[in-house]
């Protein structure tokens, strides 16, 4: 199985970018991790924030493949501890699906019809995070999760 992130827009700072190199890094000892950011969109200005939702949608609809496995960042997500996240991980190893998919908006969230063809939501924290931090803090968590799944000593139980 490939685990995909795609996020809206780059992060140009410079230490959030190494961490997140160091942490993707360390994933692909455990499995198939591709990070891919979307650039933001170009001349938002005239743009409603749900056209603007639209738009980016359809740039992450048009990185999806059928078969793909969809699940959003969400605020509104289900939230997991650690462990649980591992099991979740596990589970979806487990079903069969080729490519799991989880996606970071833009700074609006997500298009209905992105909410349609979605699979699942995933939240973070009830706190709001940048969604540049955003992130670093999932790449980390997938990197938990496996550790986990491994009996490795990363994460104290």
């Amino acid at each position: 199985m490939t685990i995909k992130l795609l996020a809206i827009g780059k992060t140009d700072n410079e230490d959030l970018n190494a961490l997140i190199d160091i942490y993707s890094n360390r994933l692909k000892h455990y499995i198939k991790f591709e990070f891919e950011v979307i650039p933001d969109l170009k001349k938002v200005k005239h743009l409603s924030e749900n056209e603007q939702k639209q738009k980016e949608g359809e740039l992450i609809l048009n990185k999806l493949i059928p078969t793909d496995a969809l699940i959003l960042l969400d605020e509104n997500g289900k939230q997991f501890n650690s462990v649980a996240f591992s099991d979740y991980l596990q589970k979806h190893m487990n079903s069969g699906i080729k490519q799991l998919v989880f996606v970071i908006g833009g700074p609006y969230g997500f298009s209905q019809d992105l909410y349609k063809k979605a699979n699942g939501k995933i939240s973070l924290s009830k706190m709001t995070f940048s969604h540049q931090m955003v992130r670093l803090f999932f790449i980390e968590q997938l990197y938990r999760g496996f550790t986990i799944l491994k009996n490795e000593p990363y994460h104290h139980r």
